[in-house]
């Protein structure tokens, strides 16, 4: 089982930079891909950023250039810098990572002010 603890959410205003941290912890033998979805009040849920074990992201158009993915294997933790933060970012995030299935956060709201 894949616990992952979620932190870093907030209100900022646009123009504006947060970081979210994700740590999982449990019983499993290794992380693979580990991301960040996420979703807004009457929309679905979205791929935000992934990225693979060996450090590969990918990044969804609406977030190129301004958010940016890292891991730390040694910890099992993923981190996402977001800056140029908009109000059409926010959502509540979910940190996603997959071992041997799909593991998902609780969440963190993410608020950005016009």
């Amino acid at each position: 089982q894949v616990h992952l603890e979620e932190s870093g959410g907030g209100l900022v205003q646009a123009g504006g930079s947060l970081r979210l941290s994700c740590a999982a912890s449990g019983s499993f033998f290794s992380i693979n891909a580990m991301g960040w979805y996420r979703q807004a009040p009457g929309a679905q849920r979205e791929l935000v950023t992934i990225i693979t074990r060996g450090g590969s992201p990918n990044y969804a158009d609406s977030v190129k250039g301004r958010f940016t993915i890292s891991r730390d294997n040694a910890k099992n933790t993923v981190y996402l810098q977001m800056n140029s933060l908009k109000p059409e970012d926010t959502a509540v995030y979910y940190c996603y990572a997959v071992a041997t299935r799909s593991h998902w956060g609780q969440g963190t709201q993410v608020t950005v002010s016009s």
